[in-house]
This record gives C-alpha cells, structure tokens and sequence, in this order.
C-alpha cells in the first residue's frame, strides 16, 4: 500500500493487522519503506532509501529524530526500540533491536545491534560497532568495533554536532516536504 502522506505516495505496509502511524507534521521520503507497528512523531523524518521494518515489536521514532538515507532498523521479537527524542540514526545504519536517548548521534555505517542502549546526549562514531548488551552512558564518544567509550563530549566539537543535528534536521525535513516535486 503507498500512504498519500503529504502528497506523495510513501510505501507504508501493514503488517498482521498493524500498520505505520506517521505525524502529519512528520517528513517521510517517498523512497522510505515502513513495515507493521512503526509510529513517526511530530517533526520527525525518515529518509531517502531507510527501511523501518517493525514486524516482529513497536519501532517508535521520537519528536524530531531523524533517521538518514540508507539506514536499516528491525527488531528482534517483543524488543520494542525506541529512537530517542532530537536523536540521528545517519546514513547507512544497521540499528537491531537496540534504543538510543534523546539527541544522541550514531554515525554513518554503525552497526547496533541487540539489546544495546546508548544514552542521551552521546555520539557513536561512524563505522562503529556496538556489541549487544552494550551500555553506553550519557554525554560521551564512543568508536570502534566493538564501541569503546573513549571520552566525554563536553568542551568538544561532537558536542557541537549533537547540539545543532535536531534543528538542523527538522529545518531540512520541512524544506524537502515543502519542496520535493517528482520530475
């Protein structure tokens, strides 16, 4: 089934009786797949070429998360995952089953896996693997495969990016709701 979200048909799939639930002031890309019990909020936006496939749980995206181009995000049985509140899930990512705290970033082609949670306020960096099980706190950088927590982001310009990405983001939505025309 394709959603006439805004004007543009979006695929949106129900699944076993459940079905996307997308804010109207949310921008979903045309490109964008969304499959069974996946709620977009408020300001929220998932773009070109991500795929949302919550057949098995809940996937609910926050007020003013984003979840970039390419990005692929399911979840295991009865996990449901929760993408935090301003949070960016960028380009390329594999998250599975795992959380992520209000204006965190997980940076390009990281891969999250399991049961994993990452604090708000928090930076993944790109390329990164978080193990399942993993915990990572509040406030900090975390890099490599496995993710290790290497510093607090206070004082940094991580900090800088985890502070303006949720506005930017919004700004941009709105810009390609507004803007986007087929040709």
């Amino acid at each position: 089934m394709r959603g006439d979200v805004y004007g543009v048909g979006v695929p949106l799939y129900e699944f076993e009786g459940k079905r996307p639930q997308v804010d109207p002031t949310a921008f979903v890309a045309a490109t964008a797949t969304l499959i069974g019990d996946v709620r977009v909020e408020a300001g929220a936006s998932i773009w070109y070429g991500a795929v949302l496939r919550a057949d098995l749980a809940p996937i609910t995206i926050r007020e003013r998360a984003n979840v970039q181009d390419n990005a692929v995000l399911h979840v295991p049985p009865d996990v449901p995952m929760e993408i935090g509140p301003g949070a960016t899930i960028a380009h390329s990512v594999v998250f599975h089953g795992a959380s992520v705290g209000a204006e965190s970033i997980v940076g390009n082609s990281s891969t999250v896996l399991d049961m994993a949670e990452i604090g708000a306020g928090t930076m993944i960096a790109a390329h990164s693997l978080v193990a399942p099980y993993a915990k990572i706190p509040d406030g900090v950088l975390a890099a490599g495969a496995p993710a290790e927590i290497k510093k607090p982001i206070a004082g940094t310009q991580a900090e800088g990016w985890v502070k303006l990405n949720p506005g930017f983001y919004a700004e941009l939505a709105q810009r390609h709701r507004n803007g986007i025309t087929e040709v």
